[in-house]
């Protein structure tokens, strides 16, 4: 079973992966992963817990039917946006949440990197 600290750690680096994918705070403890000035993940939790938020246009009803997702709140869910959480003990997917931190990237850098000229 994989610890939320070794799940943060994984799920982190492999957001930073992504081409031009950096790592901001907007907010004190919020960490997330940015494409251009747009955020394609919300890479919460401290301790024994995790979070990872996202944007899901082709997983979106799967992911809601899981019972360790919700909603993204402040309205955020209705541009599909929601978090998974976890607490210590839980098994966490790392790879299911890889795969939608792929998505969520792909849906955000289609709006947020310039887009490349035709030769």
């Amino acid at each position: 079973m994989t610890t939320p600290a070794a799940a943060r750690k994984q799920l982190r680096a492999h957001a930073l992966s992504h081409p031009g994918a950096w790592a901001d705070e907007p907010w004190p403890g919020d960490h997330v992963a940015k494409v251009g000035k747009k955020i394609f993940a919300f890479l919460g939790g401290s301790g024994p817990d995790v979070s990872v938020g996202v944007k899901l246009p082709r997983s979106l009803l799967y992911a809601r039917s899981q019972t360790f997702v919700t909603k993204m709140g402040y309205g955020m869910d209705k541009s599909g946006l929601v978090v998974a959480r976890f607490s210590k003990g839980d098994d966490i997917p790392v790879g299911l949440l890889r795969s939608w931190i792929d998505e969520s990237y792909e849906a955000v850098a289609a709006t947020a990197l310039p887009k490349r000229k035709a030769h």
